[in-house]
Formats: C-alpha cells, structure tokens, sequence
C-alpha cells in the first residue's frame, strides 16, 4: 500500500509521472507532466480582439489597414504636407479617411513622422501638431471606424489617444519606452510591436527576429499590457535588406508560434521596387502579390496604401485559403456597397458575449506613413 511518504506521490507533485513497470507498456518508464499551476504552453488561436467600438475576429479573414501619412516627406510621395498645398491638411486627412473606408478599410493607420531610412526625427511637439487634428477630425467624421496612431513616443500616443485613436502602432516595438508600454497598460487599448533593428546585423535572421518579438511580448506583459491585446509586426524593411525581407516572407508562418495576431506592412516598399526596378507609384502589383503570400501564410492584418485593390487581393485569397465565401454584397439606400471590403459592414461591436466574439454572435464588427 503506498503511504504519505511515497516517493511516487513526491514526483507526480514535481510534474514527473513514475515509471509502474508493474503496468507494462507505456506506463513502464517515467514522463514529465504539467507541474501544478502551469499553463500548457501550447498557445491557441488568438481571442478575438475589441478595437475601439468593433471586434477583430482573427482567423475569420484578412483585415485591412489603411494608411494615412501626415509627413511632407513620406517614401512613397503620398504624404499630406506635401499634397496638401493651400489647402488645410485636416481637410485633406478627412476626405482621404473617408476614401479609405469607402474602400473598404477596416482601420485608419495615422503617422506625423517618417521612418523611411535617413528620415529626418520629428520632435513630440511637432508629431503632436501634425496627428492629433487629423485623429480627432477623423474620429467625428469616421465614428465607428478604429483609428490607430503610428508612433514611438509616449507623450505623442498619449495625446493621440486623448483625440480618439483606438490602438497604438510602434514601429520600436520590440524596444518599447517604459512610459508607452505602461500608457498603453492603463489606458486598456492594443499595441503593435514591431521587430526593427538600426542595422541589418544578423547571424539568424529568422530565428532572432521570432525571439525578439517574443521578448517584446514579455516586456509589454512585465509593463501590464494584456497579453490578448497585443499584435506583432515583423518589419519588412525595418533594418532590413532586400534579402532579409524576401527570407521573411517566404516564412512569415513562423511567426503563428508566438501565439500573437501577425500584422505586416509590404506596400510600396523599397524591396518591391528592387525586384521589379520600378518607383514606389508603381509597385502595386509587387504589393498586391505580397498581400496574398501574407493572406496564404495566416497574417492578420495587412497595411497597405491602395485599399480598394488589396482589399479584393486579400478576399480572393482568403476565399482559397479560408475556404469560405463572403456574404452578399448589401446595398443601403443610395445603392452603394456598404463599407467594410467585399461587401461585409462595420458595425458596432455587442455588449456582452457577443463582444468577446461568441459562437454566432450578429454583430462581427471589421471582420473579416510615416511608416514606411
């Protein structure tokens, strides 16, 4: 008869299943078994995911964001100090905000600084100056639509939140200021963390890019962000080369092991144009054709420039890989489709169950730059 003091006992505690060669079979040598209090370290899918007033759903499909650029020197020429002329800047931001949800975004990326290699730093202030107005015009015109501010800086996220942005997008992620990390904490909203380096050094590119995300991950944990709200960028063309980036795409499925959503941003970028020989108003197709390997490898969201066309490449890929078709295209009054991408609306997220992404909840709302 085994007593209090069976060493069985003792080991099954420590997470060791005994060997009971008595048994035979597979009970005749010993094992290790989750130890009390342990997780299965085994992540799922991610829990869907409230931003702003709608509800992510990840794996449903492929959403799409959106890029609004407040620079005067952004890569791609699509900055809106420089397009804007006479004309006033928030102006311009709101008429484009409202193309791009026409086109079917389901969020707005807002950025007052270029990243692009050799940009030119932007002071808080000035960042401030330039996306707070467009946020907080954006946030009256486009109510329900998530709005994300692309920074680095606590004070100018801060600001941003204030004017209503939903969700903060660092392009420094995976080195986080402390004071972003713990704004983001107590304010409850997602973060992106991006992989970047300030050269491209590296002995294993993938592997290092995989374990620095999943630092970043611990650092925001450690800071008190929730770990279901935050999504992983890998940085293509964030201290990167051309190499580099065509490596990561290629295995862009490695990055499901950290258990995140996967956002990427390819388009119009410097390694499409390498490939192609083209400038960056001509690399749609290069972008539309990386948008489909990320829809194809599970990535969650894709940041784009042209909306319309990658919103089209992201559903027809989603419809092979998926396996799914959308729904109907629903017209409202003026027989327009509505916005949303292939047909499907943005609606407010429900309360309740609903909100946390219940089996067949009603409202599945956004199903589905300074960054360079």
């Amino acid at each position: 008869m085994r007593g209090a003091g069976d060493p069985g006992r003792e080991q099954r505690g420590a997470g060791i299943v005994p060997a009971r060669p008595e048994l035979g079979g597979g009970a005749a040598t010993p094992s290790f078994d989750l130890p009390p209090g342990a997780g299965s370290g085994l992540p799922g899918p991610p829990s869907p995911l409230r931003i702003g007033s709608q509800t992510f759903v990840w794996g449903l499909r492929t959403y799409v964001m959106g890029i609004l650029n407040v620079t005067p020197d952004s890569f791609s020429g699509d900055g809106l100090l420089a397009r804007a002329g006479g004309r006033s800047p928030v102006e311009l931001a709101v008429e484009e905000g409202r193309r791009l949800a026409a086109e079917g975004a389901d969020l707005i990326d807002i950025g007052g600084e270029s990243t692009r290699p050799g940009h030119a730093p932007v002071s808080a202030e000035e960042e401030i100056r330039r996306v707070v107005p467009v946020i907080a015009a954006l946030r009256a015109e486009l109510p329900d639509l998530p709005l994300s501010v692309d920074t680095s800086k606590a004070a100018v996220a801060e600001a941003a939140l204030e004017a209503g942005a939903d969700l903060v997008n660092d392009v420094w992620g995976c080195q986080a200021e402390e004071g972003l990390l713990r704004l983001v904490a107590e304010r409850r909203v997602p973060i992106v963390l991006m992989h970047n380096r300030p050269e491209a050094r590296y002995r294993n590119l993938l592997a290092e890019v995989v374990a620095e995300l999943e630092e970043g991950i611990e650092r925001a944990i450690t800071a008190g962000v929730d770990p279901e709200a935050i999504i992983v960028d890998p940085g293509f063309g964030f201290g990167k080369t051309p190499s580099h980036n065509l490596a990561l795409l290629r295995r862009l499925d490695l990055l499901r092991v950290l258990g995140r959503p996967v956002l990427i941003g390819t388009s119009r970028k410097s390694t499409l144009g390498r490939v192609l020989d083209l400038p960056p108003e001509e690399r749609l197709e290069a972008t539309l054709a990386t948008t489909a390997l990320a829809v194809a490898a599970g990535v969650d969201i894709v940041r784009v420039h042209d909306v319309a066309a990658n919103v089209r490449a992201a559903r027809m890929t989603d419809a092979v890989v998926r396996g799914s078709l959308p729904p109907p295209r629903r017209r409202g009054l003026t027989g327009s489709a509505s916005p949303g991408g292939g047909g499907q609306s943005i609606e407010p997220a429900p309360e309740g169950p609903a909100a946390a992404g219940a089996p067949g909840s009603p409202a599945r709302a956004s199903e589905g730059a300074s960054r360079e």
